[in-house]
């Protein structure tokens, strides 16, 4: 992705050396006491490290060759027997493992999802998944309404949650593993496609946005993995029909919903509610009454602008980012919501510098990593997700990254080169020199 020349030269920059300790601590050494309760998840954690050490470009200095192959051989360690992954090895019962206790020890969506792009981030030809019976089983976990659920229970219940999360996941799986390929691909049937669109098309809401489920409020991560789905699917809105099921049914009204997550309320002491107070004037924006803490660090630029005006606290030189509406600025609402609208070809209805000073000046942090709001410590969910949307934005010195994937173009370059997975998509030696294998 090239830099952008609305941010590129801006003053404020990424603190590489900060962020290059930070991810490396979290990578060499035990994680602090608040991640014990996240110890099942730890596929997840792993491939945020892993991937923001690849964004950074640190991954091969980080890892020796043998360290890399260590964290492969752990992937493939969560690799169940009959296919399939755990999302971590605490409840792997090794010989122990049975026909009566394999129930407590199940394949898990995420646990999956994540496992493939941890091997794609660390270099592996993905030969040891088994492929087949991982896409088979994908098959089982989806529900007659077309959503996806995280994991098989007794009798084969589809057990889990039901939202766009995990329809994204799968249809992420099923890319890595077969590409766009619809219908039985070497005897492995496909997904049901359409009615998963139709599943995500029954969430939308009447403001555009994407919820949980029908008739639920819109949430910008929601939004963010039903477009993901789409596109995964080659389901997105088209401009002309063209016989097949698509979603997004109104794409202006999502775009302006997705607009709209902008807020100058990035600090709780911005919530004070100002309604009628002696500083309402026409030049403060729509949803002034939210906020009333910004002129604290007004920019020369924009003294100038309302000299001689009525005060305003819309001063834009930070813009936040929420994920529901009259909510506060959250680092990772600026992915949720700004990723979707690069996916559908309109991220320059959004000016990125005030959202990237807001990022680079408000949550991230001295140690390295970013906070998820104005002040908080760093974390590594909001720390990935805010380098990645700094990384959308084209900054010089990090690697450009695939949006849907999170991970470097460079990470999914070496995916699409696999032979494997070349012949399976019909793809010549031409073809893949093209795409950069």
């Amino acid at each position: 992705m090239a830099p952008d020349v609305s941010v590129a030269g801006d003053d404020v920059k990424v603190n590489y050396a900060a962020h290059i300790r930070f991810w490396r601590r979290n990578l060499k050494t035990f994680l602090p006491r608040h991640y014990t309760g996240n110890d099942a998840n730890r596929m997840l954690l792993g491939f945020f490290i892993l991937s923001s050490l690849d964004i950074l470009g640190d991954l091969p200095s980080a890892l020796s060759p043998e360290e890399r192959q260590g964290y492969i051989d752990w992937v493939y360690h969560c690799q169940l027997p009959e296919g399939g992954f755990r999302p971590a090895p605490v409840t792997n019962f090794g010989a122990a493992r049975n026909d009566d206790n394999k129930i407590w020890d199940p394949a898990h969506l995420p646990g999956a999802f994540f496992a493939l792009l941890n091997l794609v981030v660390l270099g592996d030809d993905l030969t040891r998944v088994k492929r087949r019976e991982l896409l088979l089983w994908l098959t089982k976990i989806q529900r007659p309404d077309g959503s996806f659920g995280e994991t098989l229970g007794e009798n084969g219940q589809v057990e889990g949650g039901n939202d766009s999360r995990f329809g994204y996941m799968a249809t992420a799986i099923r890319w890595i593993l077969r590409g766009n390929l619809e219908g039985t691909v070497d005897g492995i049937p496909d997904i049901d496609v359409n009615q998963l669109v139709k599943c995500i098309r029954s969430a939308e809401t009447y403001d555009g946005a994407l919820s949980e489920a029908p008739l639920h409020e819109g949430h910008a991560g929601f939004t963010c993995t039903a477009i993901y789905a789409l596109s995964l699917m080659d389901r997105l809105p088209v401009s002309k029909p063209d016989g097949r099921v698509r979603g997004l049914t109104n794409l202006p009204m999502t775009l302006s919903w997705l607009v709209s997550r902008q807020t100058l309320t990035i600090d709780e002491d911005d919530s004070m509610d100002t309604l009628g107070d002696e500083t309402d004037s026409a030049a403060t924006c729509h949803d002034a009454h939210s906020f009333v803490k910004l002129q604290e660090y007004p920019s020369l630029q924009g003294l100038n602008s309302f000299e001689g005006e009525p005060d305003s606290h819309a001063e834009l030189q930070w813009v936040g980012v929420n994920g529901r509406l009259n909510k506060i600025g959250d680092t990772c609402y600026a992915y949720w919501v700004l990723a979707p609208l690069f996916i559908l070809g309109h991220e320059q209805i959004i000016d990125k510098r005030p959202v990237r000073r807001w990022l680079l000046e408000k949550t991230q942090h001295m140690v390295g990593g970013f906070g998820k709001a104005s002040g908080d410590h760093p974390d590594i969910y909001h720390s990935f997700l805010g380098l990645l949307v700094v990384t959308m934005f084209g900054e010089a010195g990090l690697q450009d990254v695939d949006v849907v994937l999170c991970i470097t173009n460079k990470a999914k370059r070496h995916l699409e080169s696999l032979p494997w997975r070349r012949k399976l998509l019909g793809q010549n030696e031409e073809q893949s020199h093209e795409t950069g294998g």
